[in-house]
């Protein structure tokens, strides 16, 4: 495992992310894909391709996931099963450069008139911050990202 730090503007610059000596291996799970993951319940298409990489997940999906137990009235020991699924994954966190990216997204998708939901683009500024992957079953949230901005998906 390596550290991935960058002095370019756009990059995360506070903090450290661990990713595999290959960065080809990481991959960021939107978070249907992390609660598919986590529940075993993922497409075999989509699982094959996943085979091998090392998952990611961003702090939006961190967030959501803790908002569906609240949601849903998970009990304690279902939490604690999440807990322990996300504990091997990194979460990318957000600071000022991923903010940055961010804005940069959105007003642009704003300006090309297809506005994005606010999850979406915090998403897909972790991943093209970094340079990551992200895989998704919600391919039409993100294709914009990837048309315009080279944000990778990995597909079913």
């Amino acid at each position: 495992m390596r550290s991935l730090t960058s002095s370019s503007p756009s990059s995360p610059s506070r903090g450290t992310l661990t990713l595999p000596e290959s960065q080809a291996l990481a991959v960021v799970y939107d978070t249907d894909v992390a609660s598919r993951s986590f529940k075993g319940r993922l497409p075999a298409a989509l699982a094959a391709r996943l085979v091998g990489r090392q998952p990611l997940v961003t702090f939006v999906t961190v967030g959501e996931l803790t908002q569906w137990t609240r949601l849903r009235h998970w009990g304690p020991r279902n939490r604690a099963m999440l807990e322990d699924w996300l504990a091997d994954k990194p979460v990318i966190s957000g600071g000022k450069s991923i903010a940055a990216v961010w804005g940069e997204l959105s007003a642009a998708a704003t300006q090309r008139g297809r506005p994005t939901p606010v999850n979406d683009t915090w998403i897909a500024a972790c991943c093209i911050a970094y340079g990551l992957p992200l895989a998704t079953l919600n391919v039409k949230d993100f294709t914009d990202f990837a048309e315009h901005d080279g944000l990778a998906l990995l597909r079913p």
